[in-house]
């Protein structure tokens, strides 16, 4: 199956808090889409990888997703090497996707930031005829940097206003993560999952703000973009 646009995660719920709403709005205009999640989580401090396994199958289906794929490489113990690139690498040469989305490339989270040097040069190696990969060779047009978790300026931003509600129910299915038992929520360690899903809806409100709409996600590109018409630029300087 061909897909159009590819967001790559480390964990199951990173996708759908990130670019829950631009997965939503992109399947609506007719794309096809999908999400390649890194691990299980496994070493959380909640739920367990079987667990997260189905809430994400049930969040695929409320994003409309074509395919979801997990690669089931070890949670916090992702690291940048020839084996995982090959592995993801794989899967683009596959599902061919034009637009890739991945994580920022400096975050708090160490698997987050492995997750994004991992995707960016699996994305390059796709390309590569002689690289020892099945299938032809095939490289992404683009490649977008989500912003949600880090205090950067975005590049643009996507008004996901009419998609917010469905996005917010894709994170609430996971409720082993943002809805747990008490005892879940006894520990020693601080857990950014007790506020995490109101924060990141704080942060759709600010990124929405920058454009003039009610709810945005962020998107940092390395590329300079192109403008073909200045007249009708969306977003106003005044």
């Amino acid at each position: 199956m061909k897909i159009d646009l590819l967001v790559i995660a480390a964990h199951p719920d990173d996708a759908e808090l990130t670019s829950g709403g631009t997965l939503l709005k992109m399947a609506a205009a007719g794309y096809h889409t999908g999400i390649l999640d890194l691990t299980r989580g496994e070493t959380g401090t909640r739920g367990t990888p079987e667990i997260r396994l189905r809430e994400a199958a049930a969040a695929a289906k409320i994003l409309s997703l074509r395919v979801r794929r997990n690669l089931e490489l070890p949670d916090a113990r992702l690291r940048v090497c020839d084996e995982y690139k090959a592995a993801i690498a794989q899967v683009i040469r596959e599902l061919e996707p034009r637009t890739v989305i991945v994580p920022y490339w400096e975050e708090r989270h160490p698997d987050h930031y492995t997750a994004s040097a991992l995707a960016y040069e699996a994305c390059f190696i796709a390309g590569l005829k002689n690289f020892g990969l099945k299938g032809q060779p095939f490289r992404p047009s683009k490649i977008l940097y989500s912003t949600a978790w880090c205090d950067v300026r975005p590049t643009f931003a996507v008004d996901i206003t009419p998609y917010y509600e469905s996005r917010r129910r894709a994170i609430l299915v996971y409720q082993s993560q943002f809805r747990p038992r008490p005892k879940d929520r006894q520990s020693r360690v601080h857990i950014p999952l007790d506020d995490l899903e109101e924060r990141m809806g704080l942060q759709t409100r600010n990124y929405g703000r920058m454009i003039g709409v009610r709810y945005a996600e962020g998107y940092i590109v390395k590329e300079v973009m192109q403008v073909d018409d200045v007249v009708k630029m969306p977003v106003r300087s005044l």
